[in-house]
């Protein structure tokens, strides 16, 4: 297995014109776009996000939409920023899991499955900004 990445390392899979800190950048915004994207849904239609969360039979349907809010639109911005991102990543994956958990569990609608292994999967990638940082390109690394 000469030719694996575990042998060679990424660089000979990336053109040498993209670097890892491109790539970092590129990963953090792809991965925060479908928080933004969600928690500015929330705020376009606020009295069906409440209802979902009521429907579900979460206390407090209010305070759920206003911590998903912020937590999708403030954490998606400091990931893109990279602003204390090891602890956004933790806090979005947790997120993840515990929305998966909370409104996608009836996994034998087809549906439902998907969007729960969607919210793992983001849980997944979140923990490689956890464990590797925010890279090069960030406010973490200017702070330092």
């Amino acid at each position: 297995m000469s030719n694996s990445v575990a042998s060679h390392g990424v660089d000979h899979f990336v053109p040498a014109n993209v670097s890892n800190d491109v790539i970092t950048v590129v990963e953090r915004v792809l991965i925060a776009a479908i928080f933004l994207l969600s928690g500015l849904s929330k705020l376009a239609a606020p009295s069906y996000t409440v209802g979902y969360i009521a429907s579900v039979g979460l206390p407090f349907p209010w305070l759920g939409y206003a911590i998903a809010v912020a937590v999708e639109i403030g954490g998606s911005l400091a990931l893109i920023a990279g602003y204390q991102a090891r602890v956004t990543a933790a806090l979005l994956a947790a997120f993840s899991i515990a929305t998966a958990l909370a409104f996608h569990n009836h996994l034998a609608d087809q549906n439902q499955f998907i969007h729960f292994f969607k919210n793992v999967s983001m849980a997944g990638g979140l923990l490689q900004v956890v464990a590797f940082g925010a890279g090069r390109f960030s406010l973490d690394a200017r702070r330092k």
